[in-house]
């Protein structure tokens, strides 16, 4: 990609709102991504170096909220406290920035979970991570959904959602047919329904070493219970190796402490265990998508063939997650 290029010439003309005449220098695209292309770019204006990121929506990713519904929740989020980025432009259906794009402000700091996990510069990061991520959290489950009625998804019943997409495969699975059945008898109590963020785990949390500075990738967002983020968070897919059964770090009972002394809906183990095992599903199913779009050729690609060998560690975590289906 070459300065004169036309696409960069149309992220000039998307910025002029913002910064007025920019130049846009640096342009290259980051690893991290599987729904959504990164790019990384500075631009330039009356003396001021901007360090901003591109999202655009990869053709044929599973689909999400669209980078215009996005904005609104993340502009929303930084008004109550929320670490969330700061948005530059949004918009839709661009003939070379793609249907769904979102430029935002970078952010410093460390999303790789390996590296905060073990690096020693991240002790101070992972000894706050309890308090920072449950205050986090919880802020956005006190979001106000009515802002967001229309442009967030809202499933009523995740359950029944992820049962619906486990069907429309073509591949059996039998552990899951077992895992949907046990989820079915042991349904936990209604509760309000909220903001969710929808992928609220490490990966998409960055670091510095005096903790979290951002929550990132907004666009599996949407409204309902939520014991979905918490569940998703305590998923034994997000510990990347750490010792702790809750991202790596911590154990359940501190983190649902933490999060209900920051105002979130109090939760205790043996309902986690249900949105856990339901959280670690729809991980699967997710898993099941992106391998389709690769085999039916929609979008040929070694990373999603990748992801789609992961449903066997699904499967796994499955059994690990709730005992009664080994019997």
């Amino acid at each position: 990609m070459t300065d004169d290029s036309e696409f960069v010439a149309e992220l000039r003309d998307l910025l002029i709102d913002a910064f007025g005449a920019t130049t846009v220098v640096d342009l290259h695209r980051l690893s991290a991504g599987a729904s959504r292309e990164t790019w990384s770019f500075d631009a330039k204006a009356d003396g001021i170096t901007h360090q901003l990121v591109l999202q655009r929506q990869r053709h044929g990713a599973v689909a999400g909220i669209n980078a215009v519904a996005e904005a609104q929740l993340l502009r929303h989020a930084r008004a109550e406290g929320i670490a969330a980025p700061e948005v530059i432009a949004a918009g839709l259906d661009h003939a070379l920035l793609g249907s769904s794009f979102l430029v935002a402000r970078r952010v410093p700091g460390e999303s790789i979970p390996r590296r905060v996990l073990r690096d020693p510069e991240f002790e101070g990061a992972r000894s706050r991570f309890v308090d920072d991520a449950a205050q986090q959290l919880a802020a956005i489950h006190r979001l106000d959904p009515t802002h967001h009625h229309g442009s967030l998804r809202h499933v009523a019943d995740e359950l029944e959602l992820q049962r619906t997409l486990h069907e429309s495969f073509a591949d059996p699975h039998p552990v899951f047919d077992l895992v949907l059945r046990w989820l079915d008898l042991h349904r936990p109590v209604h509760r309000p329904d909220t903001v969710l963020h929808g992928d609220f785990r490490m990966g998409n949390l960055l670091f510095d070493s005096n903790g979290i500075t951002a929550v990132l990738d907004w666009e599996l967002a949407g409204i309902g219970q939520p014991g979905l983020d918490l569940g998703w968070l305590a998923s034994r897919s997000w510990r990347f190796g750490g010792p702790g059964e809750l991202a790596g770090i911590a154990s359940v009972p501190e983190f649902l402490a933490a999060y209900g002394a920051a105002g979130g809906t109090p939760f205790d183990e043996h309902e986690l265990q249900w949105w856990r095992a339901l959280a670690t599903l729809r991980w699967g199913n997710i898993c099941r998508m992106m391998v389709e779009d690769h085999l039916s050729g929609r979008t040929r690609s070694v990373e999603l063939a990748t992801i789609g060998r992961r449903v066997a560690e699904v499967e796994y975590d499955l059994f690990m997650t709730v005992p009664e289906v080994r019997q």
